[in-house]
């Protein structure tokens, strides 16, 4: 009984300092720029014998980024953005039932949930992971207002080969700040965010002039 409890209490002591620890540096990165990822990281290193691989970023506040960006990736990624708490269970019920016959499932994951995921994880796909992705995107949506949100969001998304965040993204692909972007530019970069390393704004296929425009139609039906 006493070795029961010894490790009843223990753990309990440890679970309470993981809350800690980690709510302590959700709560800092309220406020603190996020510099680095692990994804930057993995990239750089499988890029590290590509001798045109260049890391470009730039961290800039939400009103240094165009408002058609933002509008574009609520249209292309998370419709309900401002109105969910973190989860998007009618796109979750939707993924269950499309996912019984898609060749390829399609995920449900929410902007807040790819910070979880960006910022504080690892890209993978284990349990683990996911679970803690669980965890940090209810924590975030607790402790951050939505437009930190976003702005953490658009400076540290991939949104090419060694390309991070809106302002390195508007830099590279059409030679101007995030702030100058037009609706199209901004559409074409959402565009791209799927799959950002086979995907160039600035070159698009016939796919992404396609979905860049029905990007458009949905950020007109929003009133963007």
């Amino acid at each position: 009984m006493k070795t029961s409890r010894k490790i009843s209490k223990w753990t309990g002591v440890a679970l309470l300092c993981l809350f800690v620890f980690s709510a302590a540096g959700v709560l800092v990165t309220r406020w603190e720029p996020v510099h680095h990822t692990r994804l930057m990281s993995i990239r750089q290193s499988q890029f590290a014998k590509d001798k045109q691989f260049k890391h470009q970023y730039a961290w800039v506040d939400y009103n240094a980024i165009s408002p058609h960006l933002v509008h574009a990736v609520v249209a292309s990624e998370d419709n309900r953005f401002f109105q969910h708490h973190g989860f998007d269970w009618i796109e979750i019920q939707h993924a269950i039932k499309e996912n019984k016959w898609r060749k390829h499932p399609r995920g449900a994951s929410t902007i807040t949930q790819q910070v979880a995921k960006n910022v504080f994880l690892w890209p993978d796909n284990s349990w683990l992971r996911k679970g803690l992705e669980v965890y940090y995107t209810a924590l975030i949506e607790c402790l951050w207002p939505k437009e930190r949100i976003m702005e953490v969001y658009l400076n540290v998304a991939e949104m090419g080969k060694g390309v991070y965040g809106a302002e390195a993204a508007a830099q590279h692909y059409f030679k101007k700040n995030a702030s100058r972007l037009t609706a199209r530019e901004a559409a074409l970069i959402a565009a791209c965010l799927p799959s950002p390393l086979r995907r160039n704004p600035a070159r698009p296929s016939e796919y992404m002039q396609v979905r860049a425009s029905q990007i458009l139609t949905i950020m007109k039906q929003y009133g963007s």
